[in-house]
């Protein structure tokens, strides 16, 4: 699926009621919704500067994996360079 910026009705990032984490939403114009978990869109935009701002990288693939004994406060699931 590829989402055109003219598809995109709106976008909203906010942190919802009884939680700590940041939720945005995309909304497009044939009224389907996507909502990511923070971490996600973190994932995401940490892959994109990193390609768009390196010298001769041109692509980055982050892949999810389970974290055997992840830290304090870190989820067990991340998604982690290939």
């Amino acid at each position: 699926m590829i989402i055109s910026n003219e598809e995109v009705k709106g976008l909203t990032i906010e942190i919802p009621d009884g939680h700590r984490h940041l939720r945005t939403t995309i909304e497009l114009h044939d009224g389907r919704t996507f909502t990511f978990q923070e971490a996600t869109i973190a994932n995401l935009v940490r892959a994109y500067v990193s390609v768009k701002t390196h010298p001769e990288r041109t692509s980055l693939r982050l892949s999810g994996r389970k974290i055997e004994g992840a830290k304090d406060g870190y989820a067990a699931w991340q998604l982690l360079e290939e």
